[in-house]
């Protein structure tokens, strides 16, 4: 197993730490008494896990650790450490005002779940799919990161109103993206490797 493949099982088991340690504060924060050192490791947490993403993708590149095991893990990884934090920040808010809003985090959770089986039909149909990220799900996700950091830090400007709102249009951009796509590789086929 590569040293890339390592950090991004680390990356998976950071996961439910970071689950965790968000739900505690956002029950601290529904009980009236904050506790600010579960808020400040979850976001530890969450920033250690994100950095190790770049980190495991550096190292397969720079020292060719490309693995077929990991070319499956690090981008399940990514998505269960984004759909972790949508889900928990939406259902565990750490406050009024700042948390994820419920039709947000659907979009997401939505777009991916479409998303997954799509690929799954069209490899069921064809053998094979080829997945490739459009630039507005690039976008979507940077959007969706920094609505995520605005939450856990609890910032009030940019105002959420406008966070929330410019992740969700890309987001929702992104799936109808990928939605073209797999329509297209679904009835033609995917394009040679």
């Amino acid at each position: 197993m590569t040293l890339a493949t390592k950090i991004t099982l680390v990356r998976l088991a950071l996961i439910p730490l970071y689950a965790w340690l968000a739900t505690r504060y956002g029950s601290s924060v529904s009980a009236g008494q904050p506790d600010e050192p579960f808020r400040l490791a979850a976001m530890a947490v969450f920033l250690t896990a994100g950095l190790s993403d770049a980190l495991d993708g550096w190292i397969a590149r720079r020292f060719n650790q490309h693995s077929a095991l990991g070319r499956v893990l690090d981008p399940l990884a990514d998505k269960f450490l984004m759909l972790t934090a949508l889900i928990v920040l939406c259902v565990s808010p750490w406050s009024a005002q700042h948390k994820v809003p419920f039709w947000f985090a659907g979009l997401v959770v939505l777009r991916d779940v479409l998303s997954s089986l799509a690929a799954w039909a069209i490899w069921h149909r064809h053998g094979r799919v080829r997945i490739s990220p459009h630039w507005t799900g690039k976008v979507a996700t940077v959007l969706q990161l920094l609505a995520l950091g605005w939450v856990m830090l609890q910032l009030h400007f940019p105002p959420s109103w406008i966070v929330m709102p410019a992740a969700g249009l890309f987001t929702f951009a992104s799936g109808m993206c990928y939605i073209a796509e797999g329509w297209r590789q679904f009835h033609h086929g995917p394009p040679p490797p």
